[in-house]
């Protein structure tokens, strides 16, 4: 029995395995792909999936041979896109090619949204333009841990890779690969469209590593199709970085309440309308604004 058909066994017999209970966060997102980390940083009840199968087709031995990164995030789901996980600490170096055949520039075509704040909240991937029907590739070797539909993302896959980084391709008119496949840098594994939260066809590239976002423009250059270096350092300060940038966005989303002003003055102001502020803030029209209130506008 080869590697592969032992870990598409074990995908058959997960089917039949108790599911761990996590608790979930609220469903937002803006334009383009979700851009808040809640909408999938936490599972649904019943959605986690632990990898070990029943024992006699199974053990933790197989998990850690056969399962990419499997000894840092000692679990394999299928159906959360990413699980919330605490950034590292400690500097840590990810090697990223050995040679020019192990990594591939998924889609040959410019940023049309960068990494970081767009409208109002974080934008957690790089944008990149294609064409309908246009192939989509693997940027490394690895596993597939989702391959799905997602009222977000769209059509989605999520690979995860030997050194714990794990690349998503949003948007997608089609899948071409199923969880537990193995595929390779290059390897064609959907195509380009505009399925999801998505006002045009372009593709939504994602790189995170034990679930924190990481701009994806840190490993390639776009503009080249290559990357940028064959190693990656990741730091705390790099995460921190992120965290503020997202703390400033959200920050910014609000008003704080001045003497006289009303909702139809804070609706002129930032171009949102009354019945919007009402249902943001929880309020009527009728409602008394207080001096230092919050007013959430985004």
């Amino acid at each position: 029995m080869t590697a592969t058909t032992l870990v598409r066994l074990c995908f058959v017999a997960l089917l039949c395995v108790p599911r761990t209970v996590v608790l979930a966060q609220a469903d937002t997102s803006a334009i383009g792909g979700p851009e808040e980390i809640a909408p999938y940083e936490e599972a649904e009840e019943g959605d986690l999936i632990d990898a070990p199968a029943p024992a006699e087709e199974w053990s933790a031995a197989d998990s850690l041979l056969h399962i990419p990164g499997y000894s840092l995030y000692g679990d394999w789901n299928t159906d959360v896109i990413f699980s919330k996980r605490g950034a590292p600490k400690d500097t840590v170096t990810l090697q990223l090619s050995s040679c020019s055949a192990d990594h591939y520039m998924p889609v040959c075509g410019h940023v049309t949204s960068p990494f970081g704040p767009r409208h109002g909240r974080m934008h957690y991937g790089t944008d990149l333009k294609l064409q309908r029907g246009d192939p989509v590739m693997a940027a490394f070797g690895g596993m597939v841990r989702i391959s799905r539909y997602h009222k977000q993302f769209g059509n989605v896959v999520v690979i995860r890779h030997a050194n714990g980084l794990e690349t998503l391709y949003g948007h997608l008119s089609e899948r071409a690969v199923e969880p537990g496949d193995q595929v390779t840098a290059g390897q064609v594994i959907g195509l380009g469209g505009s399925t999801g939260r998505s006002t045009g066809d372009h593709l939504h590239f994602e790189t995170r590593y034990l679930g924190q976002p990481i701009d994806p423009q840190l490993l390639f250059d776009v503009d080249q199709g290559e990357l940028k270096g064959s190693t990656l350092h990741l730091h705390a300060g790099l995460f921190e970085a992120v965290a503020k940038a997202k703390a400033a966005v959200s920050a910014s989303r609000f008003h704080t309440v001045r003497k006289g002003e009303t909702l139809s003055a804070i609706s002129r102001r930032y171009g949102v309308p009354v019945p919007r502020l009402c249902k943001l803030n929880r309020v009527s029209t009728r409602s008394k604004l207080r001096i230092g209130q919050r007013i959430r506008y985004q």
